[in-house]
C-alpha cells in the first residue's frame, strides 16, 4: 500500500531524510521508531504530501504523492504531530467540516460521525471549543478526523502523545481493532509503543534506516532497547 523509493529531504546543509526506501502492506502495523530529530515526522509529511521531497518517490495505494496527489490523499488518514485543529471550532463542528471535505453524505456520514465520536469518547466535549480542551482530548479529536472516512491507510505521528495511561490503552486497542484490513504507520520515539501494537519496526537515525524487523526479532537479536539507546547517544549502530 505504501512504496517509498529514495526519499530525500535537505534543509540548507542538513539532510533530514537520506535516500530512504521501504514498502509496507495491508495488515501491518509499522512502528517508525527513532529519537527526536531522526527524520520521522519529515518522512510522514512527505508521504502525505505536506512537504515536497527533494528527490525520490512515494506512492499510496498505487497513487503517486506528487503526480496523483488528490487520489493518494483520499486513501489515507493522517494524524500530524501535535494534532492541529481549528481552536475556535467545537469537536462537533470540526468533525462535520472534515466530513464535508471527505465528501461523506447521508446515512454513511451519520454512521461514521456517530462511530468515531463513540470510539473516542468525545460525547461529553462535543460542544466545547477545541482551545478549551485538555491535550488528551485534542489528541482524540485529531484521531477522530484521521479515521472518519475509514481510510485504507492510517499514518499516525505520535498518536498517544499527551494521553494518560488509560487513554493510551484505549488508543492502542483502537489501533489493534483496525489493523486487520488496513496499513497503519505509527511514528514514535517510545519503545513501549512499538512493542505494544506493532508487527514491524523500522529504526531510523539521521534520516537513514538502521534496522527493519519484527519487534520480537529485534528484541531477541540486537535488542531493540539497546539499539535505541545507542542511536539516542549518537553512536553508530
Amino acid at each position: 500500500m505504501i512504496e517509498i523509493e529514495g526519499l530525500t529531504k535537505t534543509y540548507g546543509r542538513h539532510t533530514v531524510v537520506d535516500n530512504l526506501s521501504f514498502s509496507c502492506a495491508p495488515g501491518e502495523v509499522l512502528g517508525f521508531l527513532g529519537p527526536n530529530g531522526a527524520g520521522k515526522s519529515t518522512t510522514m509529511k512527505m508521504v502525505t504530501g505536506f512537504v515536497a521531497p527533494d528527490r525520490g518517490t512515494a506512492t499510496v495505494c498505487g497513487h503517486d504523492i506528487k503526480s496523483d496527489a488528490l487520489e493518494a490523499r483520499r486513501k489515507f488518514g493522517y494524524l500530524p504531530e501535535g494534532a492541529p485543529c481549528y481552536a475556535e471550532m467545537t469537536p462537533g463542528s470540526f468533525l462535520s467540516f472534515i466530513a464535508d471535505i471527505r465528501e461523506l453524505e447521508g446515512e454513511r456520514r451519520r454512521e461514521r460521525l456517530a462511530e468515531v465520536i463513540e470510539r473516542l469518547h468525545l460525547g461529553p466535549v462535543l460542544e466545547q471549543t477545541i482551545d478549551t480542551l485538555s491535550k488528551g482530548f485534542k489528541r482524540r479529536v485529531g484521531l477522530a478526523q484521521a479515521i472518519l472516512h475509514d481510510p485504507d491507510v492510517l499514518i499516525l505521528d505520535e498518536p498517544t502523545d499527551g494521553l494518560d495511561p488509560n487513554q493510551k490503552y484505549e488508543v492502542r486497542e483502537l489501533i489493534r481493532s483496525m489493523a486487520q484490513d488496513k496499513l497503519i504507520v505509527i511514528s514514535t520515539h517510545i519503545l513501549e509503543e512499538v512493542e505494544a501494537v506493532c508487527s514491524r519496526a523500522i529504526i531510523i537515525s539521521e534520516g537513514r534506516i538502521l534496522a527493519d524487523d519484527t519487534p520480537a526479532n529485534l528484541a531477541g537479536g540486537s535488542r531493540l532497547d539497546e539499539v535505541f539507546r545507542r542511536i539516542t547517544r549518537g553512536a553508530a549502530a
